[in-house]
């Protein structure tokens, strides 16, 4: 019964965890844009960034914990930490290892934020973006629910999240083409100006 109960709260907290990372991606990209509306202020958005963030850690905590304890899988501490280390599946597990450390250092260092400096900041941030496809890879091979049309739904659903989100900020980043101003030639010739100097 216990060994029932640690395999379905390790699944559960790894599928959480992994949409709410989701989010994470999702909620960074408009920050990035300073999206905002008059019922959404933009500060609306970081804090729900953030907070998503340290409840994906949370549940990814939990999801590790109980992989360690439960006997079927009989991973040991060890294997939580250093990444491959694991004798079952080590290269999935070690991906997961892999996101965990990513996550934590995304999470640490918006706390210290203040302390190092924006840029060390910004470029630890970047580099914490990739804990997202190297989760979706370790539940793709590792999880035991992967081949479950269910979880193929929510991967799909996943990386159309944040596709998209990527494809908007592309497209938002792009030069606006503007119109000339209005009175100007289109083609850039000069106005006719008449004999009191009022142009025509």
């Amino acid at each position: 019964m216990t060994d029932s109960i640690l395999w379905y709260a390790t699944r559960g907290a790894g599928i959480v965890s992994l949409l709410m990372l989701t989010g994470v991606v999702g909620l960074g990209v408009l920050s990035a844009l300073r999206w905002q509306s008059p019922a959404w202020p933009r500060f609306l958005t970081a804090g729900l960034h953030r907070n998503l963030a340290l409840l994906a850690v949370v549940f990814l905590v939990a999801h590790i914990v109980t992989a360690v304890i439960d006997p079927f899988t009989a991973l040991g501490p060890l294997a939580a930490i250093v990444p491959f280390a694991a004798s079952y599946r080590p290269l999935w597990l070690g991906l997961g290892v892999v996101a965990f450390d990513l996550l934590l250092a995304l999470v640490a260092t918006s706390l210290l934020r203040v302390r190092i400096g924006h840029r060390a900041w910004r470029a630890v941030h970047w580099l914490g973006y990739a804990a997202w496809p190297v989760s979706l890879l370790h539940g793709i091979g590792a999880g035991s629910d992967a081949a479950a049309t269910w979880m193929r739904a929510l991967d799909v659903l996943c990386v159309a999240i944040v596709a998209g989100a990527t494809a908007w900020r592309a497209l938002a980043a792009r030069p606006a083409l503007t119109r000339p101003p209005v009175g100007r030639a289109w083609l850039g010739s000069a106005p006719t100006t008449g004999t009191h100097g009022r142009e025509h």
